[in-house]
């Protein structure tokens, strides 16, 4: 059995899950998010692109529902006992199965959470399952309960974390000797991404950013690639990942002279992060991170040319984004406590002299200030 963890660590996730249940009168939940059934059981796939529910009692016991072809996926990596499959046929309706699921478990009339928001729930078949449940029992949406107990990090999870940070710093020590002129943005990508695999790394939940040129002012992966002229800007997004734990930093590094501009841009995007960390301590919310870093940016009169948000809570996540809430927005109420991975990231992208500028990296929150996770300082990259 493929499992990362021991099984106490699971044990101990499932009773504070129960807990969650019990103080919001559950008498059921149905977890559909594939971060919800790793963290809770170790289940691995990539299976949820299809109909798959997690049915989570309050007595702790589980009943897994899925389709053939991951009946030996859970098996081997996680420690779900029972497991239903539902049968690929045509107009199959697996929330039918679901229903019959839970009749079977006793749970009509029951109060019964569901797990709506998320990527292994589409709304085609969130329709279907409500259309199934609406004269069964008591519906609840119970979107957010496993999203933020996995906020907070045990100890092993941290170990997941810390390790992933080493990858993704081996991941820019593999990438530097080729960023210069002439050097190609595939190779840069293939070693980047070679160095996490060998270094015992898995894929990451989104694909790695890498733009030059105009293209360095994206903050989102596309196809194609680039070299790199004399002088010449590359930005790159990227993670370390291990065990789906993920520790992305970012960066936009320099070949040849560096302008004005960019040094400009860099000496905002450095007073800024620094200005995060110093927010980034427990008293402080989500909220004042983000406006730790509006307010510095604004003093460089950079306002226009920063985004909305400047980071997020990270973890083990699968397809489409390693992206998890909650996010440093305006407004945003969550405390910053310990134990927390978050990713900060300075992104400002002057559209008017096509000048980018990038500084990220993940953090360990403490009972004080932020531990960098990355071995890397924050001076400018220049090649």
């Amino acid at each position: 059995m493929a499992l990362h963890f021991e099984r106490s660590e699971f044990d101990a996730r499932r009773d504070r899950l129960l807990i969650e249940m019990a103080e919001k009168k559950l008498d059921a939940v149905l977890l559909f998010a594939q971060e919800s059934m790793y963290w809770l059981t170790g289940y691995d796939t990539f299976g949820f692109c299809f109909f798959q529910c997690l049915v989570v009692k309050a007595d702790g016991s589980m009943v897994l529902l899925t389709r053939s072809a991951d009946l030996r996926q859970a098996r081997q990596t996680s420690t779900i006992e029972n497991i239903m499959l539902w049968t690929d046929r045509d107009g199959a309706n697996p929330a039918i199965d679901l229903r019959n699921l839970l009749n079977d478990l006793d749970l009509l009339g029951a109060r019964i959470g569901v797990e709506y928001d998320t990527h292994g729930l589409t709304a085609y078949n969130g329709r279907r399952v409500d259309e199934q449940l609406q004269t069964f029992g008591q519906i609840a949406d119970a979107s957010g309960i496993v999203g933020r107990l996995r906020l907070f990090k045990s100890p092993a999870e941290i170990a997941k974390a810390e390790k992933a940070a080493s990858l993704a710093d081996d991941a820019l020590d593999a990438a530097l000797p080729l960023i210069k002129q002439g050097g190609d943005e595939a190779l840069i990508l293939a070693a980047m991404q070679g160095a996490i695999f060998a270094g015992g790394g898995d894929y990451p939940a989104n694909e790695f950013i890498i733009g030059s040129g105009a293209d360095a002012l994206l903050c989102r992966y596309k196809a194609g690639r680039r070299k790199l002229t004399k002088n010449d800007q590359l930005t790159l997004e990227w993670a370390g990942v291990f065990h789906h734990y993920h520790a992305a930093m970012m960066r936009t590094v320099l070949t040849g002279k560096v302008s004005k501009r960019h040094q400009e841009l860099f000496d905002a995007a450095r007073a800024a992060l620094l200005a995060v960390e110093k927010a980034m301590t427990p008293g402080n919310t989500f909220g004042d991170v983000f406006d730790a870093h509006a307010r510095t940016l604004e003093a460089h009169n950079l306002t226009k040319h920063r985004l909305n948000a400047c980071g997020y809570s990270l973890g083990a996540r699968f397809t489409p984004s390693w992206m998890d809430m909650p996010m440093f927005y305006q407004g945003n109420p969550e405390p910053i406590a310990p134990n927390m991975t978050l990713f900060a990231h300075m992104i400002i992208m002057d559209s008017e002299t096509e000048t980018a500028m990038t500084l990220g990296r993940t953090y360990l929150t403490t009972e004080s200030a932020p531990k960098p996770l990355s071995r890397h300082d924050l001076d400018l990259i220049v090649q």
